[in-house]
């Protein structure tokens, strides 16, 4: 008799994150992730180190979520790997070993778009976690990426707007570094907002058709702005840090409600799931939570593990997958770009 349980084995390396995670139909079992430090000292991902940290890191961490799981790799159903978006060098060594491991075990593989996986952890089994129900709207946030996006099923998605430059994790990030903070400087921005006056400074927003964003032309009023303040008080960044932060944030989370509430407008949906590592700030979450009472949204958040890149995200979709007998070959490669729905 054969077990009737499914075990899926992910595997995420997008980024510089390396993550493996055990799932059980839905239910995640281990989501490791190891969490690359070398970047700290040269303010950003360096895709060469990040690609090497990958090296050293995919075998211990698979092994450590195979243990966390409590089972052995022959009984895996499975492999579910991320394909792309992300770094090159960073990808090609998770979908080797993926593509590996599943020709060793003689296994399926599946492949995962990474941000149908950001909007599809929504669908993780917790005991704290509802899903949103079809059609919603999912907004992804993260370093790399910024999308709106309509979901009507697990796999019929369609890119309503998306970031023309950069992303808003990035426009965090790099807004941190011009006051001086070390990175990655989103979480600290959040952190010092929360005690600054959002309103104490103000910048411009940017004019952007329909549902589209754009952060570059921020980052550089913020950059124009703390120069010309720091040329007549050399002290004015650590006087002020708080309320530039809270400043900062304010205008960020301005432009993200505003395409929102616009997206909710023109589609009449009022089912709000994010994802993505901006997902975890207090702000973000708190404007949301205020849109439920004052606009009648309902609005998804997940848990802060399944926000930034992990692996049990990959999971959801591998499973979801697996049902369909959606699987890919041996011929299958790393995709840096790598579209919604292509």
């Amino acid at each position: 008799m054969t077990n009737p349980k499914k075990y899926i084995l992910a595997i995420e390396s997008s980024c510089d994150d390396t993550s493996a995670a055990v799932l059980c139909h839905t239910k995640v079992l281990s989501n490791v992730v190891a969490t690359q430090e070398i970047h700290k000292q040269y303010g950003g991902v360096v895709p060469e180190l990040a690609s090497r940290a990958h090296q050293q890191n995919i075998v211990p961490v698979v092994h450590q979520a195979l243990a966390k799981a409590n089972i052995d790799k022959k009984q895996l159903s499975a492999i579910a790997f991320t394909r792309g978006p992300g770094l090159m060098g960073s990808l090609l060594v998770g979908t080797s070993f993926a593509k590996s491991l599943a020709l060793g075990l003689d296994i399926p593989l599946i492949e995962v778009n990474h941000m149908e996986a950001h909007i599809l952890a929504h669908f993780i089994e917790d005991d704290d976690n509802t899903p949103p129900k079809f059609p919603f709207l999912g907004m992804t946030i993260s370093g790399g990426h910024t999308q709106i996006v309509k979901v009507c099923d697990h796999f019929d998605m369609k890119v309503l707007g998306e970031t023309l430059d950069d992303a808003v994790g990035e426009a965090f990030d790099k807004s941190a570094k011009l006051m001086g903070l070390p990175y990655p400087g989103g979480p600290l921005v959040d952190k010092y907002a929360r005690e600054g006056n959002p309103h104490a400074f103000e910048f411009p927003k940017p004019k952007v058709d329909g549902l589209n964003f754009s952060f570059s032309g921020l980052k550089t009023s913020i950059l124009y702005f703390l120069q010309r303040e720091t040329q007549k008080n050399p002290n004015f960044v650590t006087e002020n840090i708080k309320d530039i932060c809270a400043s900062v944030q304010h205008t960020i989370l301005e432009i993200l409600m505003d395409k929102l509430t616009l997206a909710v407008e023109q589609t009449g949906i009022q089912e709000i799931a994010i994802g993505g590592g901006v997902a975890a700030n207090s702000g973000i979450r708190a404007r949301l939570k205020e849109a439920e009472e004052k606009l009648g949204w309902k609005t998804y958040i997940p848990k802060f593990a399944y926000c930034t890149d992990n692996a049990a995200m990959i999971g959801i979709v591998g499973y979801l997958k697996f049902l369909k007998g959606d699987f890919t070959d041996q011929s299958v490669a790393a995709k840096a770009r790598y579209a919604i729905g292509s």
